[in-house]
């Protein structure tokens, strides 16, 4: 059996899965089949996002389904939450902070370079994420700044880009 990675999911991909979206579901079973034994993170800033939606989100639409999924991360999908990672929030902050002075995430996008952090200080090796800027990064700079810091490389694939390259190498 291959080396079993740790994932990592973005909201996004949690609140899809929720509501079943199609790709999500097909990446996730393909995820399960290719590694059945992979275990799967949830970062802290992921939970804060979801927490923040379920009391504070702008309709009672988003309230429910961050609500839903909030349910379902370990008793349904027995994924992993996580509160902490090795090196603490300080690390966190620092990792985050030059993913976006490299300008690899926009300034702005605070959330996402904290997720981004958190999966790499938790030692994943994947991260799904359906956010644009997140996808699109540039992930030959990212590894490259991460092992500059000593910290584990960390791959950012979109659930229809794990759908698609796993079909075409299959077929």
């Amino acid at each position: 059996m291959p080396n079993q990675p740790l994932i990592a999911v973005d909201t996004n991909v949690l609140i899809d899965l929720a509501y079943h979206n199609g790709i999500v579901m097909d990446c996730f079973s393909t995820i399960s089949r290719k590694f059945p034994q992979a275990p799967i993170i949830v970062p802290p800033t992921v939970i804060a996002e979801l927490a923040d939606l379920a009391t504070d989100g702008d309709t009672e639409s988003e309230k429910i389904s961050a609500l839903t999924t909030l349910g379902k991360i370990r008793r349904q999908w027995g994924f992993n939450p996580i509160n902490c990672v090795p090196g603490g929030h300080g690390m966190v902050e620092e990792t985050a902070r030059k993913i976006r002075a490299a300008g690899l995430i926009p300034e702005e996008e605070i959330h996402n370079s904290f997720v981004i952090a958190e999966s790499a200080l938790a030692n994943a090796t994947l991260l799904l994420s359906s956010d644009d800027h997140m996808r699109d990064i540039n992930q030959a700079a990212l590894g490259e700044l991460l092992e500059r810091h000593h910290v584990r490389r960390l791959i950012i694939f979109s659930p229809a880009k794990i759908v698609n390259d796993f079909y075409n190498s299959v077929h």
